[in-house]
């Protein structure tokens, strides 16, 4: 039986939120300043006590739960906003969470964003050592995987200039590769992949590839269905910071792209925002393919499902 590599334990992570103000003239400001003293002379010498309103509370993971084998490969996937990005900074101790217990088994080897472990003023060279230091490593192990680390990263030329100067796609190769060649226990990927070339992505999901086939972990987080299909066995969908599913990865994406179709393809409005007149008012329309398994094509027969209100019986209605 494998052992276990990660293990989150009902992890939840909020985040406070800074009230939004309209902002004043200001001569708008004085102006309403000194109405507010005539009006209570001491009222700015009180203390702010209800702290609620001075926030808003977001919670970007949920009761968070799920269990990963040492060795296994494993996808993240969701919506902008569903809580993938966190729970990566969750598991590479940037940040911690509110509720519940990480377990890590392991040195791990992030790349979550760019920028994220390089020191800007530092040459890519330095940022090397400086990284394979911060994951234990000695000098010696890291001159051992030095050329490789160069090699992949196709950044010869620049090596000894401040990252800075890097362009987005230098970067992302530079910390992808050192990320990948160092030896870390369990690899945390995020979608910073998408900043380098086609050529570039397929050179890195192989070598995410090669990290799984060694008995390393991989985590990887993406948009791109086709390589979450093809690198991982497992996936995990987020939704609005909660595990929706947790399955094998044809199950899962499958179940995933069902849900994003379902959503494109209808609209629904409240009764302020629904468009119309006094006369009719549209509270939803649906596109419905004629089978429940078709993906529309310009050749799909489909339906064109309407919801709305009518206010008044006389008349005819064109749709």
């Amino acid at each position: 039986m494998n052992e276990l590599a990660i293990h989150v334990d009902h992890v939840s992570k909020q985040f406070h939120l800074g009230t939004k103000f309209s902002y004043m003239r200001f001569s708008e400001t004085l102006l309403e300043t000194g109405r507010s003293l005539a009006r209570t002379p001491l009222k700015w010498m009180r203390p702010q006590t209800d702290e609620s309103k001075s926030h808003q509370d977001l919670w970007a993971l949920r009761d968070v739960s799920f269990k990963v084998q040492q060795g296994e490969v494993v996808g993240l996937i969701g919506r902008n906003g569903a809580g993938k990005s966190t729970l990566l900074k969750v598991l590479s101790h940037i940040t911690r969470p509110t509720k519940g217990r990480v377990g890590i088994a392991g040195r791990v080897g992030s790349l979550l964003e760019v920028g994220t472990g390089f020191h800007p003023e530092l040459t890519g060279r330095e940022n090397i050592y400086l990284n394979g230091s911060v994951l234990g490593m000695t000098r010696s192990e890291v001159r051992r995987k030095f050329d490789e680390i160069i090699a992949f990263a196709e950044v010869d030329d620049f090596l000894d200039t401040p990252v800075k100067r890097y362009s987005s796609g230098m970067y992302v190769r530079l910390a992808f590769a050192v990320a990948a060649h160092l030896e870390p226990e369990i690899l945390v990927v995020d979608e910073v992949l998408a900043v380098g070339d086609a050529r570039f992505q397929q050179k890195c999901l192989g070598k995410m590839g090669d990290v799984s086939k060694s008995g390393r972990t991989v985590l990887f987080v993406s948009h791109n269905m086709t390589a979450i299909s093809g690198l991982c066995s497992r996936a995990i969908w987020l939704d609005a910071g909660q595990v929706k599913t947790d399955g094998p990865v044809k199950d899962t994406v499958a179940k995933y792209l069902t849900a994003a179709l379902e959503s494109s393809l209808s609209r629904h409005w409240t009764i302020d925002t629904a468009p119309g007149t006094n006369k009719i008012r549209l509270d939803a329309i649906r596109v419905v393919p004629c089978q429940p398994t078709d993906l529309l094509a310009t050749d799909t027969p489909f339906t064109v499902e309407i919801d709305f209100e009518r206010f008044e019986n006389s008349g005819s209605l064109n749709v």
